[in-house]
């Protein structure tokens, strides 16, 4: 810390003016202090006197090289460059957003206005039997017909007699839509959801092959309480205020500027 303390007060010598002097570099004792830091960090010890000295030499110089390539241009046809400094300023419109903390009673207002983002899954539960196209080729259109008329009318028969073997179950307890879906397919899910209650219906085709349902439970989604979700609906929140604040400060930026845009040569269309 003695070491640092000297430096400081030797740079706050020879960088009074550094405000008055646009060619001057002033290393600051912040500066000089985040630099014992972040090495201090790395290598899990203070840095050395020579250290020290090669990490402000570094700084120097490359304040220097980069002061000199803004002044000959070389940032503004840089697409690395043009990105970094564009991600800069969404992160401080970022970093100003999350300094906000919304009440109870926007958190709320919020959850009512979008209730499609925090609505909970519907869920489903069926029983089905499966008809195997590669057994069954082209009678299988036929055989679904029979199944379903022989379910209909003799609903006791043991459906199991009626279709192929399978891994998948041919129950399936009241599941998420979505993850019904995942495993049969988003098509299948809307068969189910038309499919009346309580009656055997179909064919209905997925990925595996031909299904003949019967929904026994339809569940649908609804919005949960604050409570549920709270932590959902505060980040949710924070990103609509950051976006809300960064077409704020963008519009006000774009208002200093008049934008005039060329067509392409050759076009024959406004852009």
């Amino acid at each position: 810390m003695a070491l640092t303390l000297l430096i400081f007060a030797g740079y706050g010598l020879l960088g009074a003016d550094a405000d008055d002097k646009p060619d001057t570099i002033a290393v600051t004792a912040p500066k000089i202090e985040q630099m014992v830091t972040v090495f201090t960090k790395t290598w899990q010890r203070p840095p050395t006197a020579e250290e020290l000295k090669g990490l402000i030499d570094d700084y120097v110089k490359e304040e220097i090289l980069v002061r000199q390539a803004l002044e000959l241009g070389l940032d503004r046809d840089d697409t690395v460059i043009r990105r970094r400094l564009r991600q800069k300023m969404e992160f401080l419109n970022a970093a100003d957003a999350e300094r906000l903390t919304a009440t109870d009673a926007e958190l709320d207002a919020y959850l009512k206005a979008n209730p499609a983002t925090f609505q909970t899954d519907s869920m489903l539960a069926f029983q089905q039997v499966f008809l195997n196209p590669q057994r069954r080729g082209n009678r299988i259109a036929q055989d679904a017909a029979s199944i379903l008329e022989a379910l209909l009318t003799k609903p006791a028969t043991d459906r199991v007699l009626f279709g192929d073997p399978t891994l998948l179950p041919p129950d399936l307890p009241l599941s998420g839509k979505t993850s019904i879906g995942q495993t049969f397919g988003a098509e299948f899910v809307e068969e189910l959801e038309k499919a009346p209650l309580g009656q055997w219906t179909g064919p209905v085709a997925s990925g595996f092959g031909l299904h003949l349902i019967r929904v026994s439970e339809r569940v649908p989604g609804r919005a949960p309480e604050l409570d549920v979700v709270r932590d959902v609906v505060a980040r949710e929140w924070m990103n609509a205020k950051r976006r809300e604040l960064e077409d704020q400060r963008f519009n006000e930026l774009l208002k200093r500027y008049a934008v005039s845009i060329e067509s392409p040569v050759g076009s024959e269309s406004d852009p």
